[in-house]
């Protein structure tokens, strides 16, 4: 017994010598980097959607807490508290996107801000800060569009945007690293995502920058007489087929490998993988917007309706126009106008590994008058007024050719 306690004695002694550790080695990430006397901003740059996680990298020593402010452009006194003093954080469900479950925009942990899927208007800077207003570090984050975006397809021979070299300035793509594919066992597709980023030497010198003279084209260091040139550069992502084999699992015994080949062949759908399926109903004529779970916009996402695979080379936001389900550039699947075909079981792949499916249900839907803002109303109105517009130019022009034809048979039966 005076061993076993003395063993315990001696862990619990570790653990504590762990944790001083930890929080001396927290409080030195402070304590080595001073905060500036004159304050500057990094650069950062992400696509639309996109969660982020900007850390408090100085703070007075004496500061138990933090709090940070948003501000637009630098200089204007509109400067917006993304959290109260008492630490509560501010709920924004507005700018939340349609399929999206996230109510919280803005979270602090850590002394960091993490910022959930930012959208265009939430370019601007970042700064952390005291109780009573005094700022400690910056950033200057730009998120660009992606409903200008431009796509890609490697495999079909398309080039990426060349560079663009100006008098003062040029422009250029940077890509992340290519994702994992977002199958395995069958083929599959990459992406790999590219930021718009401008060179110059007339950037503004309180922005902090990776490589020097160089910082993402939605930047406030950028001089206001290049930010219109620099916008008609677009961000863009380029997509490659791959080919990935699932990782071996190890083979079960005799016994239950026969038990599982029985029940596979008693199964009407023993196709269908072993993941967790929710099952939804939609009526016909309703849009529909399917998340992956867990997934963010820079992870290998694809998606398979039953047994047939929705790839970006067919589904991807506007390579079609008149596409009734499509996927976008953060990873949702959308089904406008729902049909009794779409009913099916949709599966969602992430980094390679099947996770999820919605089995989805469609069931007429019945009403007793319609309304204004019905798709079916809407097609409907569409398509008569197309038709009479048709009908009256028609008309129009037969007269006018009858009219035509009298005036000039008049002078000749004269």
């Amino acid at each position: 017994m005076d061993k076993r306690l003395l063993g315990a004695a001696i862990l619990l002694c570790l653990v504590g010598v762990l944790q001083a550790f930890a929080t001396e080695e927290k409080e030195d990430v402070f304590k080595t980097m001073a905060c500036s006397a004159f304050l500057l901003y990094d650069n950062v740059a992400y696509m639309a959607d996109m969660t982020f996680e900007l850390p408090c990298r100085c703070k007075p020593k004496e500061v138990s807490s933090v709090v940070w402010y948003f501000q637009k452009n630098m200089g204007r006194h509109e400067t917006t508290v993304l959290t109260d003093f008492a630490g509560t954080v501010v709920v924004d469900s507005g700018h939340i996107q349609l399929g999206s479950n996230i109510l919280k925009r803005f979270s602090i942990r850590m002394f960091s801000l993490i910022v959930f899927r930012a959208q265009v208007m939430d370019s601007g800077h970042y700064m952390c800060g005291s109780k009573k207003g005094d700022f400690f570090y910056g950033y200057d984050v730009d998120i660009q569009p992606t409903n200008r975006i431009r796509v890609a397809f490697v495999d079909r021979g398309q080039p990426v945007q060349d560079d663009f070299t100006g008098k003062h300035f040029s422009l250029f793509t940077t890509f992340w690293d290519w994702t994992t594919c977002d199958r395995c066992g069958v083929p599959g597709e990459q992406r790999r995502i590219g930021l718009c980023y401008v060179q110059s030497a007339q950037l503004n010198p309180r922005y902090r920058t990776a490589v020097p003279n160089v910082t993402s084209c939605g930047s406030r260091a950028v001089p206001s007489h290049f930010r219109r040139p620099v916008r008609l550069r677009r961000p863009e992502v380029a997509i490659r087929s791959c080919l990935t084999p699932c990782p071996k699992k190890e083979a079960p015994k005799e016994e239950a490998q026969a038990i599982a080949n029985v029940i596979s062949k008693l199964g009407e759908k023993s196709w269908q993988p072993r993941v967790p399926v929710q099952f939804h109903n939609q009526y016909t004529g309703s849009d529909l917007v399917i998340a992956c779970p867990g997934a963010r916009p820079e992870h290998a996402v694809g998606w398979d309706k039953d047994s047939v695979q929705l790839y970006r080379s067919r589904y991807l936001i506007g390579v079609n126009k008149t596409m009734r389900v499509f996927i976008d550039h953060g990873n949702h699947l959308h089904i406008r106008r729902i049909q009794v075909s779409d009913r099916g079981t949709y599966f969602c792949w992430q980094e390679g590994k099947m996770v999820a499916g919605l089995r989805v249900s469609v069931t007429y839907r019945l009403q007793r008058g319609r309304k204004l803002n019905d798709p079916e109303t809407i097609y409907a109105v569409k398509v008569i007024g197309m038709s009479y517009t048709i009908i009256s130019i028609m008309f129009i022009v037969i007269h006018v050719c009858r009219c035509c034809y009298r005036a000039l048979r008049g002078p000749a039966a004269m």
